[in-house]
């Protein structure tokens, strides 16, 4: 599958341990493969395992309902995961008072992975595919909620409804725009009209930075 990205030097992030810090802030991708019938999306969260594979994979299930699982084994894959984003109003840069040469934008961050997938459906590793994601999401939590709070029974059926996905990667590739190519003035104006309209977006910025 080729895929062409506009990723301009300044905006283009290929630093594998932040591209992983990345992946393990963001979870949440969206899964894109092409076959005979066209192409496939699937929306679902995602976690980085490290050690598996040169550029580690991706793990996440499927509902066995999502027709998507039966055309993924040994399909080229891309998981896209998308961070903070947001409008730039030219009213935000320094220079417009100057210059006025301004005009909107839009910035954000965003992390291209693509490797090879292929399924799974054995019991005891979708339960421990499930678990995985439980803990990592309940654990800040007060009283997390514990895969094995539920009956066995209930989670037999369910997971009789779920197949296993491992991407091992093949490529990482970010992009980060966020100013770098405006003056010092521009982009110190733009962190601080954010900070004040939008605490909330660069909070979530300075998760995905190492």
């Amino acid at each position: 599958m080729n895929v062409h990205f506009y990723n301009p030097g300044h905006f283009r992030v290929d630093d594998p341990a932040m591209l992983a810090h990345a992946i393990d802030n963001l979870i949440f991708g969206t899964l894109v493969t092409s076959g005979p019938a066209g192409l496939a999306v699937t929306h679902a969260p995602f976690l980085l395992n490290r050690d598996a594979g040169p550029h580690g994979t991706l793990e996440a299930h499927l509902a066995r309902a999502n027709a998507h699982w039966q055309s993924l084994d040994g399909a080229e894959a891309l998981v896209i995961l998308q961070g903070p984003n947001h409008y730039v109003s030219p009213s935000w840069y320094a220079s417009k008072r100057e210059t006025g040469r301004v005009v909107p934008t839009w910035n954000y961050a965003v992390v291209h992975a693509r490797g090879i997938a292929r399924t799974f459906d054995e019991p005891a590793r979708l339960r421990a595919r499930v678990a995985a994601l439980t803990d990592r999401m309940e654990g800040g939590r007060p009283a997390p909620w514990q895969v094995g709070d539920a009956p066995a029974d209930y989670l037999d059926q369910l997971t009789r409804q779920i197949v296993g996905l491992d991407i091992e990667l093949t490529a990482l590739e970010g992009k980060f725009k966020l100013g770098q190519n405006r003056l010092e003035q521009d982009r110190a104006s733009l962190a601080a009209a954010l900070a004040e309209e939008r605490p909330d977006l660069q909070a979530a910025l300075r998760t995905l930075l190492p």
